[in-house]
This record gives structure tokens, C-alpha cells and sequence, in this order.
């Protein structure tokens, strides 16, 4: 029998089926997923075990936390998930899944914007990984001609104040509402006109179509539940010829990382951050590792930047 056909007869199940659903579209712990379905954390253990004994689920491993997402066997992804979507359009309880998810979602970005609610006017004198000044140079010696300018994910606005300086305007987002207000007050006193606040999320941005020519993910891309959506969006506010540019951690071990910082991602491999950029549709891309830190556990910045045609 094959690996394929052994897969489907774990589809008899309606609780694996509806798992699995979940699984095609989002990583989920067990936890998430009893507050999703409603179910006890043994049956749904023993569903994962199953599935993941059918080839089914693979587990990837984020610090402390177990986090499952469906795998298909060789060659048979797309009429695996196709008889799983026509299995899953039967089952009564699918809709309300749906929703559950979205609120689950919900509630890990309502995390991070609590954890930058309270960092909000303390930035400047707190320690956070991979802000230095010597990638801020290498970055802004770029910058020369007047732009507009999306600073994505801006924080309290030191680095949107620095580009307003010479940008014909600078949109600065953030998702935690504390953050926006002290930047936008910030911008106010000190009379800066062409900086403007908006509250958005990365993977929403609350920005037209086609209306920038520089995006910049300064330190805040390992903070989207969804890079790759992050930098499609990044795509679709730019103007032709216009670039992004991504500054962030390379790929790291620190796990403390994630409760100290609210990091969703331990930084990015240079491979990694390449392919989600080429697959958001930028072009000649430019990588470059700017910084190394002195101090343990020397946290290296890398810097990518890339065009749109």
C-alpha cells in the first residue's frame, strides 16, 4: 500500500480531518488547537500521534513550545490537500474552526502588541538585540535623495525622526497603539510635519497600493507571525523602482530571546530572508551582514535590500 493511500485512511475521522484543516493553513500547539476544537488535550495528543505516525503532521520546536503543521508524502500535496478540502466542506463544525483560528491568531499579535505597549518611551533605555548605530549608518548612507518612506513596525520613532530629517515624508507603523501615540507625540513637539503615525500591522498595512519608495523592516520582521506575508505587503505599497530594505537578526539559538523580546522568529538565515524576498517579487536583491555584537550571544545583523520593477 502507499504512503498516500496509508494518509487517507486517517481521513475516516472527523476529528483528525478537522486537525488537519487547521494544520494546512497555520502552525498550532496543542493547546491552541483544544481552544480551537473544543476538545480534551489526550484526544487530541493522540490524534496528533497518529497523524504523525501517517506522515501527516511534523513537529517543529519554538523554545518551550511544540508547534505542529500538516506535511503531505512525496508527490502527492496537492490531491492530498484537494481531498482534504472536500472532506473538510462536509463537516458541520469546519465554519466555526475557521473563526476560532482567526481568534487565536488574534490573540498572539494581541501578545506582542502588549509587550510594546509597555516598552513604549523606554526604548532608548532599554537593551534591544541588533539596534546599532553602526547598521543605522550603513543603512541611511543609502538614503540619500528626498523619499517617501514606510518605516514598518517603527516603534517609538527613532528611526522614522532620523529619515524625516531628510524624506519628503515618512509613514510610521506599529501595531500597539501606546507605541503609535508617544511617536506621533514625539513628532508633534519637536514640529517634525512630515512624519505621520498610523496604528497598522505588518501583514495589513493600513498604506495604498503602490504609494512609497522605500519600505524599510527595521528589527521587525522576526517580530510578524507571517514574514512572508509582511514582505508582501511591503511589495504592494511600493512604486515601481522603488526598494525595501530588511535589517534583522541572522538566525540564532537564544530562545530567551522569545520571552524577553516577544520574538516570534530567532532571525533568518541569509538563504531564508533571499528566497522570501525573490518569492515576494523583488528583485536584485543585496545581502550584507552589517553588525556583530561584542557581548554574548553576539547577535549579527543582516541587511537585505531589494527593487521592484
Amino acid at each position: 500500500m502507499s504512503d498516500f493511500l496509508k494518509a487517507i485512511r486517517l481521513f475516516s475521522d472527523e476529528g483528525r480531518l478537522r486537525i488537519l484543516s487547521l494544520l494546512e493553513r497555520e502552525e498550532l500547539s496543542v493547546a491552541e488547537l483544544q481552544e480551537i476544537l473544543g476538545m480534551g488535550q489526550s484526544r487530541i495528543s493522540m490524534q496528533l500521534s497518529q497523524l504523525k505516525t501517517g506522515g501527516l503532521v511534523e513537529l517543529r520546536k519554538a523554545g518551550q513550545k511544540s508547534l505542529y503543521r500538516m506535511t503531505a508524502p512525496a508527490g502527492s500535496e496537492k490531491l492530498l490537500r484537494e481531498t482534504l478540502q472536500r472532506a473538510a466542506a462536509e463537516i458541520p463544525a469546519a465554519a466555526k474552526d475557521n473563526e476560532a483560528l482567526r481568534l487565536v491568531l488574534k490573540k498572539r499579535k494581541d501578545k506582542l502588541r502588549n509587550y510594546f505597549d509597555e516598552l513604549a518611551g523606554r526604548f532608548g533605555r532599554n537593551y534591544v538585540p541588533g539596534r546599532s548605530w553602526e547598521g543605522l549608518a550603513e543603512m541611511l548612507l543609502r538614503l540619500l535623495p528626498p523619499l517617501e518612506i514606510a518605516d514598518l513596525g517603527a516603534g517609538e520613532g527613532t528611526l522614522s525622526l532620523l529619515l524625516a530629517q531628510r524624506a519628503k515624508h515618512v509613514i510610521a507603523v506599529d501595531s500597539s497603539p501606546k507605541m503609535v501615540e508617544y511617536g506621533a507625540g514625539v513628532a508633534k513637539t519637536n514640529g517634525v510635519a512630515n512624519l505621520e503615525y498610523r496604528l497598522g500591522d505588518l501583514e495589513e498595512l493600513p498604506i495604498e497600493d503602490a504609494s512609497v519608495d522605500l519600505v524599510l523592516l527595521h528589527q521587525s520582521l522576526h517580530h510578524a507571525l507571517h514574514p512572508q506575508k509582511a514582505l508582501e505587503e511591503a511589495w504592494r505599497i511600493l512604486r515601481p523602482g522603488g526598494r525595501v530594505v530588511v535589517m534583522d537578526l541572522i538566525a540564532h539559538n537564544f530562545e530567551e530571546a522569545r520571552e524577553l523580546y516577544a520574538d516570534v522568529w530567532l532571525g533568518f538565515t541569509q538563504v531564508d530572508l533571499l528566497e522570501m524576498l525573490k518569492h515576494s517579487g523583488f528583485q536584485g536583491i543585496d545581502p550584507a551582514v552589517v553588525h556583530r555584537e561584542a557581548e554574548s550571544p553576539h547577535f549579527e545583523t543582516l541587511m537585505a535590500i531589494g527593487g521592484k520593477l
